[in-house]
């Protein structure tokens, strides 16, 4: 079986806010332009359960691609930690102290996506994991979030599970009205070269996406508390003009169509007993 035809899951992920961090330390929180990987495999052990030090092996072996529907836009939070607290109960300093009354309150800067959307494919030859990984999106052992505890999705995350998610996630609906200003490119990230992705466009792409456009350093080894550890992925970009049929706008009459299109298209298998 072959990558590009290896079944998979098919998600979607938008809400008021999302924040997916790359460089992330102290008192920045910044957020890239896409879901990381990183996010998605945490989402994914918290669905099932796990502690944040069990291992990761079987997740980071799924292959993830990103489309776009509507990249949102930055937002930086003003936000304060520590102000007002009694001085036993101030934010703690590397040494294990409490911070100096005077030093009691740190102002962080934390970027968030506004209004992004965001639809995805994560495949794998491994029929169980895709089969259990399902299930515990439907049915997740904690909340979910988009990126941070702050950004919850505003509906259901699974969309359904497929023998070619890549066939599909260039013809699901967009989430997004159709440009005004002529054709515009819709954007796919990913783990893997995206030279075959299954599109039939009349306009050029930019890029074949067969030439990964640099690296991004969102793998996770662990999420132990004191001992997250990440290391550098090649991501590869390719920028697509989908047909005018496939931009159906907001709210309900887009939920429509969606949903007819995974009536139509989507054969769900019977939920197994957890």
């Amino acid at each position: 079986m072959t990558e590009e035809h290896a079944p998979g899951l098919l998600l979607r992920l938008a809400g008021p806010l999302q924040s997916w961090g790359t460089h992330s330390k102290y008192l920045s929180r910044d957020t890239a332009r896409f879901p990381t990987r990183s996010g998605v495999v945490g989402m994914l052990a918290a669905a099932l359960g796990r502690d944040r030090g069990t291992p990761l092996d079987d997740l980071t072996t799924l292959s993830m691609t990103v489309r776009v529907d509507r990249p949102g836009v930055v937002l930086s939070d003003f936000h304060t930690v520590g102000g007002g607290l009694p001085a036993d109960e101030k934010v703690i300093t590397v040494d294990g102290k409490r911070r100096a009354e005077e030093k009691g309150t740190l102002v962080s800067k934390r970027q968030y996506l506004a209004d992004a959307a965001f639809t995805l494919a994560l495949t794998s030859d491994d029929a169980e994991l895709l089969h259990v990984c399902a299930d515990a999106l439907r049915d997740p052992h904690w909340p979910l979030f988009l990126g941070r505890r702050s950004c919850p999705p505003e509906g259901p995350i699974l969309l359904g599970t497929v023998e070619d998610p890549l066939h599909h996630l260039v013809r699901l609906p967009l989430a997004t009205k159709r440009p005004r200003r002529g054709p515009q490119a819709t954007d796919f990230y990913s783990d893997k070269p995206l030279g075959e992705l299954p599109v039939d466009s009349a306009a050029p792409d930019r890029g074949d996406g067969d030439h990964h456009s640099g690296e991004v350093t969102d793998e996770p080894l662990s999420f132990a508390p004191l001992a997250r550890e990440y290391r550098p992925r090649p991501l590869y970009r390719r920028a697509v003009h989908l047909p005018d049929a496939t931009y159906e706008g907001f709210g309900t009459a887009y939920l429509e169509k969606l949903q007819t299109y995974i009536d139509t298209h989507f054969v769900e298998p019977e939920r197994s007993a957890r």
